[in-house]
């Protein structure tokens, strides 16, 4: 007993001789962010000490005790009224504690067959997979607000770019379905992550596993886990699911900062496609004509947060040994920091997006800029039979003719445009009108209207 005394009190004192030094408690303890696991710890001790009274490991009279203390810690948790004490470590020593001092004996017994290793592996799945399933709802959610915005402008003729040079005209309903469509992929990817993490550590014990008569397939089926991880080394130690959900995070914030990018240009005077709503900016302490994209211009830099977060945890894991290591106690806080990034910024996309307002016309102007329908020329003389290689010199050589009368090219007269191939005829003017150009993309995957209005067709029902 003066060991344990010496030792500190603590619930893996009795081996030493000297309590902890008060440094080191506050350097290992990790209560000051792992406490937010603690409803999930809580439920993975419930389904534990069921299974280890169906087992006849644990009385009735020791999980009626326990489920009655777990509860009123749960409650005390719930209303602030809980003591979190830096000495006792970690949020699953607290809560033990706690319990113990509810319950008596009955708390010390709750441990039997676990160790903190499998304990916490289940609690960060549990807690994560929770918080995935919230993920994939706000996605769901911002992946509407595009396709509302989008079903409005399936007509809106905007320039689309290359090099952030006018290329060819889309529509603005498409180029926003773009942005769909990287976002299915992310939960697609969201929803493997799932899969794979949704499997129970707790029976692995500190490593090895436990000589007790446990059911690990019980425990699973309470805690809604698909099965079992299949080798205790592995599963106390590994961190995969967390580096793959951040690896997720990184992708989808990539995208948002790339939609951040363009909304950010779209906003600029320079282009004027686009006002996003006066609640989502920010003005000038010294300018006061200044609107300041301020939301999307976070997105961008929160993306290179969440990527430092994906590197922390790769660069945690890539030279640890088997089995645990107190290393892995630097995985929460990339991990949480990393989902409060994540919910924030869809959550605040999916309220910007509607509230968008787009310059249809200055859009339109802007596609007329650049020669957009040279393309279209070019294809126009191929279906009239000219080699595409020749039809491409043909359509530069008139460009550069626009070039030197300052132009569009559809402005050209027909003797002029004759002059650089003998098979334009007046149906040319056709092609070479924005909205010619839109419809004659007439395929899954192109720009014309009547395929964006089926794009986001299909879309809607993906979602429903």
């Amino acid at each position: 007993m003066q060991d344990l005394q010496n030792g500190g009190g603590k619930a893996w004192s009795g081996r030493f001789k000297e309590p902890v030094a008060e440094l080191v408690q506050k350097y290992t303890a990790s209560i000051f962010f792992d406490k937010r696991l603690a409803e999930f710890d809580i439920q993975g001790s419930l389904a534990h000490a069921r299974m280890l009274c169906s087992c006849d490991i644990l009385s009735n009279d020791d999980l009626e005790s326990i489920e009655k203390g777990l509860q009123t810690i749960l409650e005390e948790i719930r209303e602030g009224k809980f003591e979190w004490s830096v000495e006792l470590e970690d949020v699953h020593l607290n809560i033990e504690k706690r319990l113990t001092t509810l319950v008596g004996d009955a708390g010390k017994r709750l441990h039997t067959a676990r160790s903190r290793n499998d304990q916490v592996a289940t609690d960060i799945r549990l807690f994560l997979r929770h918080e995935i399933d919230g993920i994939d709802e706000l996605i769901q959610a911002l992946q509407k607000a595009i396709l509302d915005l989008a079903e409005k402008h399936v007509d809106t003729v905007m320039p689309g770019f290359t090099h952030l040079q006018v290329a060819q005209p889309v529509s603005f309903g498409h180029h926003l379905m773009a942005y769909f469509e990287m976002l299915d992929r992310d939960r697609d990817r969201l929803k493997d992550c799932r899969r794979r993490l949704n499997r129970l550590p707790l029976g692995s014990a500190a490593l090895a596993g436990t000589s007790y008569p446990i059911d690990r397939a019980y425990v699973a089926e309470m805690l809604g886990f698909e099965g079992v991880c299949e080798n205790s080394l592995d599963a106390v130690s590994d961190r995969d699911f967390a580096m793959e959900f951040c690896a997720f995070s990184a992708i989808l914030m990539t995208h948002l900062s790339r939609f951040s990018e363009e909304l950010i240009l779209w906003m600029n005077p320079g282009f004027g496609f686009i006002d996003i709503a006066d609640r989502f900016c920010t003005g000038s302490s010294i300018m006061p004509q200044k609107k300041n994209p301020d939301v999307p211009e976070l997105v961008r830099g929160k993306t290179g947060r969440v990527n430092g977060h994906l590197v922390a945890l790769l660069t945690l894991m890539k030279s640890q040994p088997l089995a645990y290591n107190k290393d892995n106690q630097e995985d929460k806080e990339p991990l949480f920091d990393t989902i409060d990034t994540v919910t924030a910024t869809l959550g605040i996309y999916a309220e910007m997006i509607p509230g968008i307002k787009v310059n249809k016309s200055a859009m339109r102007e802007a596609a007329k800029k650049g020669y957009a329908t040279a393309t279209d020329l070019a294809d126009y003389l191929v279906k009239k039979g000219l080699p595409f290689r020749d039809a491409h010199e043909a359509v530069a050589r008139a460009v550069r003719l626009c070039d030197e009368k300052g132009c569009d090219i559809g402005a050209v007269s027909l003797p002029e445009l004759r002059q650089f191939s003998q098979l334009i005829d007046e149906d040319v003017y056709k092609v070479l009108t924005l909205e010619g150009s839109l419809e004659s993309r007439d395929h899954v995957g192109g720009t014309a209207p009547r395929q964006v209005k089926l794009a986001i067709e299909r879309a809607r029902k993906k979602l429903a």
